[in-house]
């Protein structure tokens, strides 16, 4: 999932925001292939303890996103890949990541989204930075809609969780507990672009299916589409007082997305593919989530 974390007290509390914070980092600033910077400099920057710093940086690369090494430091070994064919991707220069397709979309006056995703902790790390945008006077978008779907907080999923104890609740209760916080984190930034007046119009509404994600899909602005699969994987994941377990666990920013986008064709391949998206996420929502 890349980001289901939890810890006691303000340490637990810390600890998630420099994970988050360096897990957003990677593909930009932090490239592949490049060095975080040492230790002792995140942890000023970021005003943490280095024990802090170095839990989140054990969590990277338990995740995958990172290779540690005494010595040399940290490099990353893994961004997530976009593959498309569109003449938008192939104008983006070195690694294809999510970042610039949401920043182009808020770029419209009239910005669309509609997200079906495990968690919303990806999402709420785009929305925040385009929030900074709309801010510094970067994008004036007019009107923002956005529409999410969740799985049902009540469904029993079948990841994250203990990979010999499949009674063990506490991988579970853990996801519900970031998304959450991650989905209180971009309703409150959205909203208060509208409260601020920076933006005349923002609809979100985010509903709960009782699906089990097994794929997470961006539609923008009703013409482009990021579509992806999330792998399973086997990884080490440290709890609370410590204590390390065996998960079984998909890191959705590492998934793989294919990019689709509509054209003057209705019946080309991106054209069909994001109309079928489209009426997909559609017939979800209205039937089949509250």
């Amino acid at each position: 999932m890349g980001g289901q974390r939890t810890g006691k007290g303000g340490g637990g509390r810390e600890f998630q925001r420099v994970a988050d914070e360096l897990r957003g980092r990677i593909g930009d600033p932090y490239p592949l292939g490049a060095f975080l910077p040492a230790q002792r400099a995140l942890a000023e920057e970021l005003g943490v303890s280095r024990d802090t710093v170095q839990r989140a940086l054990r969590e990277l690369e338990n995740e995958g996103w990172i290779q540690s090494r005494r010595g040399s430091g940290s490099r990353v070994i893994k961004t997530q890949r976009i593959q498309s064919s569109a003449a938008k991707a192939t104008r983006l220069r070195g690694q294809v990541t999510l970042a610039p397709f949401i920043s182009e979309a808020f770029e419209q006056p009239d910005v669309i989204l509609d997200v079906y995703t495990l968690t919303s902790e990806s999402l709420d790390a785009h929305i925040r930075l385009q929030s900074e945008r709309i801010r510094g006077g970067f994008i004036s978008p007019q009107r923002i809609t956005l529409r999410m779907l969740l799985p049902d907080s009540t469904l029993p999923l079948p990841y994250p969780r203990v990979k010999d104890d499949r009674n063990d609740t506490r991988l579970g209760e853990r996801l519900r507990t970031i998304t959450e916080s991650h989905t209180a984190s971009l309703l409150g930034a959205l909203r208060d672009l509208q409260t601020e007046g920076l933006v005349p119009s923002v609809d979100v509404r985010i509903r709960h299916t009782p699906l089990t994600p097994t794929f997470k899909l961006y539609l923008l602005n009703a013409v482009e589409v990021l579509h992806g699969m999330y792998e399973i994987i086997e990884r080490p994941l440290e709890l609370e007082r410590g204590e390390v377990v065996t998960a079984l666990d998909v890191l959705g920013l590492g998934a793989t997305l294919t990019h689709h986008v509509m054209t003057g064709d209705p019946t080309a391949p991106g054209s069909v593919f994001v109309d079928s998206m489209q009426q997909w996420f559609d017939s979800v929502w209205h039937l089949l989530s509250d």
